[in-house]
């Protein structure tokens, strides 16, 4: 399957695309089942280190404004590159922190470096295809990255097991130095320099600005951005509820969170054929109003619910995420091809951003994790879907004119 830039949605394509946005989601996930022996070793808690994940969030969030407008005006391979380079150096941080302000500061760093590839994945697809094409990209590339938050808590507590937590960033900076390899081999630059635009400091708010007042962006792009946020915020809510309050184990919790990449790829392989049948608004609104589903099962069941409600959760709201995510995505980034690192940093920011609010939101809320959960994930789903909804209306009224 090709587009006008004459490239094949190839797995090697696929493959690359899902390298660069996974490795933030690994960087992230495969220290949960770590957390135990880190606190013990540094001396805090679990939940002071669900500071580690908002810390990397906001900063995540933040950077992705500055990368965008760069990667419009040098290209995508530089600042990729650059990046995977700033996150191996944190990574390095990291790994040798002997205190939480230390580990705090190499994940700052990671951040940094890793949301130039990350947030450019977006964009790169953008600049390949389009359409159809462009949804199907984005939903191969988001089946593929969920072994990412699926496998790699596993990996995480296999690693912290045998050679002990530090380990695990000396793996996720292998991982990045393999990326950063096979993409400058690989794929390379997609934005070739009569594409690229210049900007100024002004014309980049500006245009920013423009992105957020277009109703064609922001409804669709804040929805998947909160969706997302509720997935994050289970990520920093697992430690809590599956080992603290279940008394798994660290390779038990990874198991089970290898056992849910199952669920993200059925839905993410249906999503666009369900979109072909349907219309990808209608299939993205009912992938929403699931995740809302979600966060209701968690409030109505028990406080302290055992390992099968809490999945029961778990699997209704990931089948909904998996649907929602890349249609939203497609739908917000599809009418702005000539400003796609642009829109993909935004909505980097808007999905960071969201996520560092409720993964601090989960760390210091001293009330049950599982009733924070439900809470944090029914809220934000309803205002996604209630965005989502009011961006389809304003496309009909749109299109009857």
């Amino acid at each position: 399957m090709a587009t006008q830039t004459g490239t094949q949605l190839t797995g090697k394509v696929v493959a690359l695309l899902a390298g660069l946005s996974a490795i933030s989601i690994l960087s992230t996930n495969i220290i949960l089942p770590a957390f135990p022996d880190i606190g013990q070793e540094l001396g805090v808690s679990s939940r002071e280190l669900g500071l580690t994940l908002s810390s990397f969030f906001i900063t995540y969030a933040l950077a992705q404004l500055v990368f965008g407008p760069l990667a419009d005006r040098f290209g995508r391979k530089r600042l990729v590159l650059g990046g995977l380079s700033l996150f191996v150096v944190g990574t390095l941080v990291a790994g040798f922190a002997g205190s939480l302000d230390m580990l705090i500061a190499g994940r700052v760093i990671q951040a940094l470096g890793v949301c130039a590839a990350a947030v450019l994945a977006r964009a790169i697809a953008r600049d390949l295809f389009e359409g159809e094409t462009l949804a199907r990209a984005l939903s191969l590339t988001m089946i593929a990255t969920a072994t990412a938050p699926g496998f790699s808590p596993l990996l995480g507590s296999l690693l912290t097991t045998a050679l002990g937590w530090r380990a695990i960033f000396v793996m996720v900076g292998i991982a990045a130095i393999i990326i950063a390899f096979f993409y400058a081999r690989g794929l390379g630059e997609t934005l070739p320099p009569e594409r690229r635009t210049a900007q100024s400091v002004p014309q980049v708010v500006g245009a920013y600005g423009r992105l957020i007042a277009d109703g064609r962006f922001i409804l669709p792009g804040a929805a998947v951005s909160l969706l997302m946020s509720g997935l994050f915020a289970s990520f920093a809510a697992a430690p809590a509820i599956l080992m603290s309050s279940m008394g798994l184990s660290s390779l038990q919790a990874g198991l089970y969170f290898a056992a849910t990449v199952f669920v993200v790829f059925a839905a993410g392989m249906a999503a666009p054929r369900l979109a072909r049948r349907y219309g990808s608004r209608t299939v993205a609104t009912v992938g929403l109003t699931t995740a809302v589903l979600a966060g209701c099962l968690l409030l109505v069941g028990p406080s302290n619910p055992g390992l099968g409600w809490y999945s029961l959760s778990m699997v209704t709201f990931l089948w909904g995420m998996g649907l929602a995510n890349p249609l939203g995505t497609a739908i917000a980034m599809g009418p702005f091809g000539k400003e796609a690192g642009l829109a993909s940093a935004l909505l980097g920011f808007l999905t960071m951003g969201a996520a560092a609010i409720t993964t601090w939101l989960v760390s210091v809320l001293a009330y049950a994790p599982v009733s924070t959960l439900g809470v944090i994930q029914a809220l934000v789903c309803l205002v996604a879907l209630i965005m989502f909804f009011s961006s389809t209306q304003i496309e009909k009224r749109a299109a009857r004119y």
